[in-house]
């Protein structure tokens, strides 16, 4: 089974100013003449982490990584401000140009398949061939399934703690709950419910529960971001038309791609993956048989670094 490539830094970084006050914080690992690729991280509001850099041979891939709006080292943090999913397929469109980038193969797991999937509806031609990790579709049914009812029912200990912070009359709509909460003037009240929000979905993105995934949902810099900013896009219906990405699939027809999806997916569960594979017939779908959503599971890992080998033998 493959296994991550060694730890790498950046050969440089940059910040990128973008509208709304933005200031997005870009780098590039690997070989600055090497096959482009931009990963985009999920949340949304998660941001990158070192070891997303290693799902790409570095003697190949010209590997393009950015914190989206409000996360990670982009600026203002946790800035709903201009926050939306046009203007992060807008932020794309401009990273690419502003390195020269004419086309690139794009990488995108949970909101990042979604992000990936909506960029390439919009800019066709600039997609070499798509590599997506847990299939988020963003439909109504898909936001009510893991924060209102559904998940519960497989994880209802870790569903408490998420419940536990909003008192009964409200919870017939949990997201507007949340959401008061986190956009609200009581800075210990958003900082309670960002953690509550969090870390329900780092819990449930394993299929066996992993310490080290936890705590990094629960560091109180990422539940902020991540909290308020998903909570935002899910208020306001991801800013995209409902079942937008399977309607608009033909866009698609003569991109390569390979979904990988976790079989027992409890975040996003594996119907998205296999509606996108019947929208997308180029497409390949490698169902994982031991893994939930984490793109930290064995089998997602081998799954994913498959797939960019592929891809480098496909574009050299």
């Amino acid at each position: 089974m493959l296994q991550l490539f060694p730890p790498i830094k950046p050969y440089i970084s940059h910040t990128l100013p973008v509208s709304g006050g933005h200031a997005l914080h870009v780098e590039e690992c690997g070989r600055h003449d090497g096959t482009p690729v931009v990963f985009l991280h999920g949340g949304p509001g998660a941001g990158c982490e070192p070891y997303h850099r290693q799902f790409f041979d570095p003697d190949v891939y010209r590997i393009v990584l950015f914190d989206q709006r409000g996360c990670g080292r982009s600026r203002p943090h946790a800035s709903l401000q201009d926050n939306t999913t046009a203007a992060l397929v807008a932020d794309i469109e401009t990273i690419r140009e502003s390195l020269g980038i004419e086309k690139w193969l794009v990488f995108g797991g949970s909101w990042g398949s979604t992000l990936a999937l909506v960029y390439a509806e919009t800019h066709p031609e600039r997609v070499h061939g798509l590599i997506l990790r847990g299939i988020f579709l963003c439909r109504d049914r898909d936001i009510h399934w893991f924060y209102q009812d559904g998940a519960c029912s497989i994880l209802p200990d870790s569903w408490q703690e998420y419940v536990d912070v909003i008192p009964e009359p409200e919870r017939e709509n949990m997201v507007a709950a949340y959401y008061r909460r986190l956009t609200g003037d009581d800075e210990v009240a958003r900082m309670a419910a960002a953690k509550a929000w969090s870390v329900w979905e780092g819990r449930a993105s394993t299929l066996l529960p992993r310490a080290t995934v936890i705590d990094h949902f629960a560091n109180p810099l990422t539940a902020l971001s991540l909290a308020r900013i998903e909570c935002h896009y899910f208020m306001n219906n991801s800013f995209l038309e409902d079942n937008q990405i399977l309607q608009q699939a033909d866009r698609l027809q003569g991109i390569p791609g390979v979904i990988v999806h976790g079989r027992y997916d409890v975040v996003c569960p594996l119907e998205q993956a296999w509606l996108l594979k019947k929208a997308w017939p180029q497409s390949r779908l490698e169902i994982i048989p031991d893994a939930g959503h984490s793109a930290t599971e064995p089998g997602i890992v081998d799954a994913l670094l498959r797939a960019t080998g592929e891809f480098a033998q496909r574009l050299r």
